[in-house]
């Protein structure tokens, strides 16, 4: 069998402590949903109070813990020494909905009548452009991390790579369309006012624009989004010992580094067993070139990539729930203990 324990997983000796909210990210397949649920549960196991959040479209967080989750936190059952997990599944289609519904009426009392079919329209196609779907549930996002005083740690199985990156971009891309979209209101705004000489209902409506203060309100959601994310997480990337995995991740952790996000390791996932050295047949055979494959690739990982490998998972033939989850949860070299405060 391949060593996976965790003292193969090399450590930094400066990663001793993680932020609040961490995240587990990668390829679709690549086992995120086991990797960040052991991870809660070894959290959890510390003492921690621990949610676990699924924004993946799979919610496979139901099938690890044989437990159904809503868009709600919900404690986490059947798990022997441990009451203080909780787990959501974010559905990204429900949010996309209610997003939908939100704009419209948020839109719908500052206009005519004759104006609300219209608005409707538009705010259909424009749920069908890309981007949407991130917008929507990057809102769910953000209600969870300021949601989150009653936990010390806040585990995040997030969509495919590529998803979690457009997602991530929103703070710095809507703070600055936010800024023209203001920007443009308020001369909208002077220009009837000054068309209304004598009268003081526009000088009343720009002091308490609804417009304007929704403008503001949305600017100040993903300022703190973005602060957050570059100051209080730290983020993992789950990757298999495959070419199409290991490029894929190299890509991510370009673009997380772009955008000031802190890319504390790799956990390698699915790492094939090595037979024993008396077996010989033609199965134990395409195991070891599987192991050696497998072995240079992970020696690609730790020589191309500046952050280090913190697990090295090996394949289970079972689904990955029960006791099994604990055993990840032991080969994950992942801090538990909590950052101080900053002051």
């Amino acid at each position: 069998m391949a060593d996976t324990s965790p003292e193969t997983a090399e450590r930094d000796p400066d990663a001793d402590t993680v932020p609040k909210f961490v995240f587990f990210g990668g390829k679709g397949g690549v086992g995120k949903t086991t990797v960040s649920s052991a991870y809660a549960l070894k959290c959890a196991r510390a003492g921690l109070r621990t949610l676990v959040v699924s924004t993946d479209p799979a919610h496979s967080t139901s099938d690890v813990f044989d437990q159904g989750f809503s868009d709600e936190p919900a404690p986490v059952e059947g798990i022997d020494g441990v009451d203080n997990l909780h787990a959501m599944e974010i559905d990204p289609d429900d949010e996309v909905e209610n997003h939908l519904m939100e704009i419209k009426r948020a839109m719908g009392d500052q206009v005519s009548a004759a104006m609300v079919n219209e608005i409707d329209r538009q705010v259909e196609m424009a749920h069908q452009t890309p981007g949407a779907y991130e917008a929507a549930l990057f809102d769910r996002f953000i209600e969870v991390m300021r949601d989150s005083e009653a936990y010390d740690r806040v585990v995040f199985d997030t969509s495919p790579t590529g998803g979690t990156l457009r997602l991530l971009a929103l703070p710095e891309f809507l703070e600055g369309w936010i800024d023209r979209l203001v920007r443009k209101r308020e001369q909208s705004v002077k220009l009837f006012e000054r068309a209304a000489i004598g009268n003081n209902e526009p000088r009343r409506m720009l002091e308490g624009d609804p417009i304007l203060a929704r403008l503001r309100g949305r600017k100040e959601r993903f300022e703190f989004a973005g602060e957050t994310l570059r100051e209080e997480a730290a983020f993992f990337l789950v990757v298999n010992p495959d070419e199409l995995s290991i490029r894929e991740t190299g890509r991510a952790v370009e673009r997380l580094d772009e955008y000031g996000l802190d890319v504390r390791g790799l956990a390698v996932n699915k790492l094939t067993p090595e037979p024993d050295p008396d077996e010989n047949g033609r199965g134990a055979r395409f195991l070891r070139d599987r192991v050696a494959t497998e072995r240079e690739r992970l020696a690609t990982l730790r020589a191309d990539f500046d952050c280090p490998v913190v697990a090295e998972i090996g394949i289970r033939v079972e689904e990955v729930k029960g006791s099994l989850l604990d055993d990840v949860a032991d080969e994950l070299a992942v801090a538990v203990a909590a950052e101080p405060p900053e002051t």
